[in-house]
């Protein structure tokens, strides 16, 4: 029963979306805390969490894992983002949220020195 669920593109389509809101929420509320001067438990934790994906993600030639595995279970695309993102923006969130998440880190260095 588990190994069915697991090959289920719509399970590992879903399970890649959990992914993509919860990565979104951490980047939303590391932002918020890095620019309200308030470094808590849960941005380290975001903090953490993208550190680890970003290694993921350079270990897999920037292309998420799930995405793959999805379409080798035969999904068209594998990817999320244009599931919530206009087709611009899906073509290049990584770039986006490096971005975002850059000056994030950039901004926690200053107040980090200061």
């Amino acid at each position: 029963m588990l190994t069915t669920m697991l090959r289920s593109p719509r399970f590992v389509k879903a399970l890649h979306i959990v992914f993509f809101l919860v990565f979104n929420g951490f980047l939303v509320i590391f932002l918020y805390e890095v620019i309200a001067d308030r470094i808590t438990l849960l941005s380290t934790l975001a903090l953490a969490t993208f550190f680890v994906e970003t290694i993921i993600l350079v270990a897999n030639r920037w292309k998420c894992p799930l995405t793959v595995y999805a379409e080798e279970l035969g999904l068209p695309s594998g990817r999320v983002t244009d599931v919530f993102l206009p087709r611009w923006i899906a073509d290049r969130a990584y770039q986006i949220y490096g971005v975002l998440f850059g000056a994030g880190i950039s901004l926690l260095v200053v107040r980090l020195l200061q």
